[in-house]
């Protein structure tokens, strides 16, 4: 039996809040001329179920692809400058990897920007897959991406047990979708929901998991 554990990242593995913010105060500042936004902000307009982020970041009703062109080249080199991985998140992941657990991300951040910033921080290699969004049609709450890293692994539903661990409900949603189990993850960006069954540290998962 595979035991396969698929992560979020932003918010679930890494606190990747200030440059996220920073480069969307960049763009703000360049192409609009407006004030900068709070690190608190962004998070919360992140994870909300339903929001135009084009309006609250940039005051756009769509993202312009000047914004997300300057925020790309901006953030390629702002992604790694204040990341790190939320504390316990390492040993959690080498107590899984040594208990033979199969180990994957799957982000709505692009990809190239969630490799730069696991193998900055040095657990790249832990992961089998390491999945963004730019590389399906349709990023969580579509399961799209869960599908991609279960074919990776062969999972059959039957004999092999697989969970999604996020910070947010669609990460939640995408392994309902998927028709794979799933844990809240509270020590990220979510600190402040109560979510039935949510896990309040790193720790817990391996309980869970082993």
């Amino acid at each position: 039996m595979q035991k396969i554990v698929i992560f979020d990242m932003d918010g679930t593995l890494i606190d990747s809040k200030k440059d996220i913010t920073i480069s969307i105060n960049y763009v703000r500042q360049k192409h609009y001329s407006l004030a900068p936004l709070s690190e608190e902000f962004v998070v919360e307009a992140i994870n909300m179920e339903v929001r135009n982020l084009p309006k609250m970041f940039y005051d756009t009703d769509n993202y312009e692809e000047k914004d997300r062109e300057l925020f790309e080249v901006h953030y390629e080199k702002q992604c790694v400058q204040n990341v790190y991985l939320y504390e316990g998140i390492k040993e959690m992941l080498m107590a899984l990897k040594t208990a033979g657990v199969k180990l994957s991300v799957a982000t709505n951040a692009p990809t190239m920007f969630a490799k730069e910033m696991l193998t900055h921080l040095q657990v790249d290699e832990l992961f089998d897959v390491i999945i963004g969004a730019d590389e399906v049609t349709l990023s969580k709450p579509n399961p799209q991406m869960l599908h991609k890293i279960l074919e990776y692994y062969a999972y059959n539903a039957k004999s092999d047990k697989a969970w999604m661990i996020g910070d947010n409900s669609k990460d939640i949603q995408s392994a309902t979708n998927a028709k794979i189990d799933s844990f809240f993850a509270l020590w990220g960006f979510s600190s402040h929901l109560e979510m039935e069954g949510a896990l309040k540290t790193p720790k817990e998962v391996l309980n869970k998991v082993l």
